[in-house]
């Protein structure tokens, strides 16, 4: 069960139960204060008392009932508590007694909606408000229903009338003091706000939410709801204050001495470590979390967790010693779905170690439970599940049945479960599941050589994910998930599928639908990067600017796969067309690490030509005359893979280097937003340069020829503000970026862009600015400037080493900045030859009329013919992403 979604339990019934059975409310009180939404669901609040002349024996029994529905709900039996709920209902409106009738209704569609029952959910709740409107004797329980209204809102598509809700009902709070309901309220407004694409709207309703919670004093409110905003925070991608607010939420709750809360904020604080790859500071607070909770759930939830941490990272010595202890207490919680989305992640991690890539490991687990062990595992969920009449959890459990099946290659036995927790699945409208059940049909039709029903199961995956995108990054954190994993194989799968299972059928069609497909990974890979959906607005093909705007241009779509890199080309009016090489992706992988190691080593230049010889092969040669014939001047690629990590123009043909043949382009994806030619007439720039890194950043070697550089973008006749040393604070950039004109941004300092984007940042004086603050930096601008930001330079920064998807943070900073174009380097160079080919780049932009990219190309050119800067180490660094115009 989604731990964060809880039932609402009437005061007017606590009030009751006080009188009647003291003890019992006293411990019941303490487990029912206040239970807040992690992000995206809402929870229970207390409703508000109500005192009515109603015979005690009658009310003790409906209470009894009451608390049988909450005790099965708290439990994950939902379906069980729909039918006590429903008695319940029965009963009081029998009686005429409506409010509490209004507040059962709603506690009913909030167990409707776990069940995935949503018209019988939308029923319950539209009855329960017909109840309370306009009555205003008891706002709290219509603020009440009305949460449960905009949860079901949110989860059915409609976050604009969730918004809408919400905020009514923080009105409602508001007026009558309930200051837990008031924050629930925000909270929820917030992910409304998300889910609408407003991420910076939704951060500050976070922040402010945050300050409210601080200026309270010690409560379990306080602590669970500090731990609920880190959790959001979390969802939300802000990893740094995520940890910030969960380590106030741990200090409230030990001033508490709650062991429950202190438990939970461990285990939190556990998955905030794991997102940012704090390996053993997230196994120690799982620890902690086993140490310090009374319940046994939690515990043997975080020894999963701990479990699968330990897989992913391969250390297999400790999931030796943790899997008995895991084995001993799997089976002993009664049915719920908590405790069934538990065994089923821990059948999942078992699977990891039967799978045949791993059987290599596994010898070195003796203790891992054989593959009939985990068959038996998971058929006993399934029981669980339908005892519970879960048909989500069930189909959950028999989708983990069939991957086990699948990969014993019993492709009978995998595809008839299969189908059936797609039928499942489909009944619960669990999106999530969707997506996988679609994907695993398609690879045991491929299997079975079914193609073409292979092809349109992985196409429903494809869209099933695109109906997902604003939701897959806050998929319920019961369920195992990693993008790697579950997201991107189907991607890359489908291309495959596409090019290589029926290479004689291959036509333009077929073309088009495999280089859209590798544009939405690169759109699912920010999407993730980012934790939000950031790329939005109208979008124009790029064929379509290269066709019409720019014909002397053509488009590269290089994609790796297993077995082949496959080319898919667009010459300026000439259909899609594609060729391909027979060469292992381990190879590949290997020839371009290499060639990525030593581009930034000035003495390699014979081995950069030997390796980048082999590239060029792979890539360019088969089309070589083609492009020349075709008087194409620019080749925009959209690079996969570790081609992203590369400076294309530094390609070697035997004679030439590709930059001396033709101006180089990278794209993010098939798409442009508002691509247009600069205007050459007034180049105006917004620089920035930070010669002396902060004293706190040591690591970061000072850049004395930063002012040079800055010099010779004024030189070159360009219009600059500057921002220089100690005057280049995050504070002083974004107030020049709302007041001063310019069309270009200039940052020279210390950066890196990374896999991950609380890693990927700029070195200002104050500190690092990180790349999800570009937004408000540089976005802000657009409400006081409509005009567009044309150019984006980041000089002095680097891709992190050893990250093979560090070029991911460089596209992510593009996108994120709204510029038109970026200019970036990928490794520090020498910052003389930078400003050189810097003040070059800006004297070819502003004085001759060609596009961006040949202006670079012309810069670079210069150092290549510099007789102390020839090697590719230092003109192939830079490279320029986006409108090549």
């Amino acid at each position: 069960m989604n731990k964060t979604t809880r039932f609402y339990y009437p005061d007017f019934v606590t009030g009751r139960i006080r009188k009647i059975k003291s003890k019992l409310v006293k411990s019941l009180r303490l487990a029912l204060c206040f239970l807040l939404a992690l992000i995206c669901t809402v929870n229970s609040p207390v409703l508000a008392r109500v005192v009515t002349p109603t015979q005690t024996a009658q009310v003790t029994s409906t209470i009894s009932l009451v608390e049988q529905g909450k005790a099965l709900y708290d439990r994950g039996r939902f379906a069980e508590a729909v039918q006590i709920l429903q008695q319940v209902a029965q009963e009081y409106q029998q009686k005429g007694e409506n409010l509490r009738l209004a507040a059962t209704l709603s506690n009913l569609s909030l167990a409707y909606q776990q069940i995935g029952a949503w018209q019988q959910a939308q029923q319950a709740i539209t009855d329960s408000l017909n109840l309370l409107e306009g009555k205003e004797q008891n706002p709290q329980v219509l603020a009440q229903s009305l949460d449960i209204q905009g949860r079901l809102q949110l989860a059915t598509g409609k976050p604009e009338a969730a918004l809408s809700t919400w905020q009514r009902t923080a009105k409602i709070y508001q007026q009558t003091k309930n200051f837990n309901g008031e924050v629930r309220s925000q909270i929820n407004q917030a992910q409304a706000w998300r889910t609408q694409g407003f991420y910076r709207r939704a951060v500050k309703v976070l922040l402010e939410v945050r300050q409210k919670l601080q200026s309270q004093p010690d409560s379990l409110e306080k602590a669970v709801g500090l731990r609920s905003l880190g959790d959001a925070l979390m969802v939300a991608g802000n990893l740094m204050d995520s940890r910030t607010t969960l380590v106030e939420s741990l200090e409230v709750a030990k001033r508490l001495a709650i062991p429950e809360e202190v438990a939970a904020s461990y285990f939190s604080l556990g998955n905030n470590a794991r997102a940012k790859l704090q390996i053993s500071e997230a196994i120690n607070y799982y620890q902690q979390t086993v140490a310090t909770s009374p319940s046994p759930l939690t515990k043997i939830q975080a020894q999963i967790n701990h479990l699968s941490l330990l897989l992913d990272n391969e250390k297999f010595t400790e999931v030796a010693a943790l899997i008995p202890a895991i084995q001993a207490q799997i089976n002993q919680f009664p049915p719920s779905r908590a405790a069934i989305y538990a065994e089923i992640n821990f059948a999942q991690s078992l699977m990891k170690l039967t799978s045949s890539e791993n059987q290599g490991q596994n010898k070195n687990v003796p203790s891992a439970p054989s593959t009939q062990d985990v068959a038996k595992l998971l058929a006993t969920t399934i029981q669980q599940a339908r005892s519970l009449d879960d048909k989500r959890a069930e189909a959950y459990a028999i989708l983990s049945l069939g991957t086990l099946y699948e990969q014993n290659q019993q492709w009978s036995e995998a595809n008839s479960l299969t189908q059936q927790a797609l039928i499942l699945a489909q009944a619960s409208n669990a999106s999530d599941i969707i997506y996988r059940l679609q994907w695993q049909l398609g690879r045991l039709m491929w299997e079975q050589k079914d193609i073409s029903g292979a092809i349109a199961a992985y196409d429903a995956a494809v869209e099933s994910l695109k109906s997902l995108r604003t939701d897959l990054v806050a998929v319920n954190q019961d369920v195992q998930f990693n993008f790697r994993d579950s997201v991107e194989p189907i991607y890359r799968q489908s291309v495959e599928l596409l090019l290589s299972s029926q290479p004689e059928k291959v036509n333009e069609k077929i073309l088009d639908k495999a280089r859209q497909r590798i544009e939405a990974l690169q759109l699912a890979e920010l999407d993730n990067f980012f934790r939000e959906a950031c790329l939005q607005g109208e979008v124009v093909l790029l064929d379509q600017v290269v066709d019409q705007d720019n014909p002397t241009a053509a488009i590269l779509y290089p994609i790796i796969l297993p077995n082949q890199i496959q080319v898919i080309v667009k010459i300026p009016h000439k259909p899609l067309q594609r060729y391909s090489t027979n060469v292992k992706q381990t190879e590949v992988d290997k020839v371009l690490s290499e060639l990525r190691n030593n581009l930034v080593r000035p003495t390699a230049s014979k081995t950069i030509k030997t390796q980048s010889k082999q590239i060029y092969d792979w890539l360019i040669k088969p089309i070589e005359s083609e492009l020349a014939a075709s008087g194409v001047k620019t080749l925009v690629f959209v690079p996969d893979g570790l081609l992203r990590n590369l400076p294309l123009g530094a390609l070697y043909d035997g004679k030439q280097y590709l930059i001396e043949k033709y101006a180089i382009a990278l794209s993010v994806g098939l798409q442009l937003l508002d691509p247009k030619p600069l205007q050459r007439g007034d180049l105006r720039a917004l620089t920035a340069g930070l010669t002396q890194p902060p004293p706190n950043y040591p690591n970061f070697a000072p850049l004395p020829a930063i002012k040079s550089e800055m010099d010779s973008i004024a030189s070159a006749g360009v219009s600059i503000t500057s921002l220089f040393d100690q005057q280049f604070t995050r504070e002083a950039l974004e107030k020049k970026v709302n007041t001063a004109p310019f069309n270009v941004v200039h940052l020279a300092t210390h950066g890196q862009f990374s896999s991950r984007a609380e890693n990927t940042f700029i070195l200002a004086a104050d500190g690092p600015i990180n790349v999800t603050q570009f937004d408000t930096l540089l976005r802000s601008r657009e409400q006081i400037r409509p005009s567009a930001v044309e150019l984006l330079v980041l000089s002095a920064c680097q891709t992190a080493a050893g990250d093979n998807r560090a070029a991911l943070g460089l596209a992510g900073a593009a996108v994120r900045a709204g510029a038109r174009s970026t200019v970036a380097s990928l490794w520090q160079i020498d910052d003389e030859s930078t400003a050189l080919l810097v003040g070059d780049f800006y004297r070819e932009l502003k004085n001759n009329n060609i596009t961006k990219a040949e202006a670079l190309r012309r810069a670079q050119l210069k150092l290549l013919h510099h007789p102390n800067y020839s090697a590719p180490s230092y003109w192939s660094a830079y490279v320029l992403i986006g409108n090549w115009l």
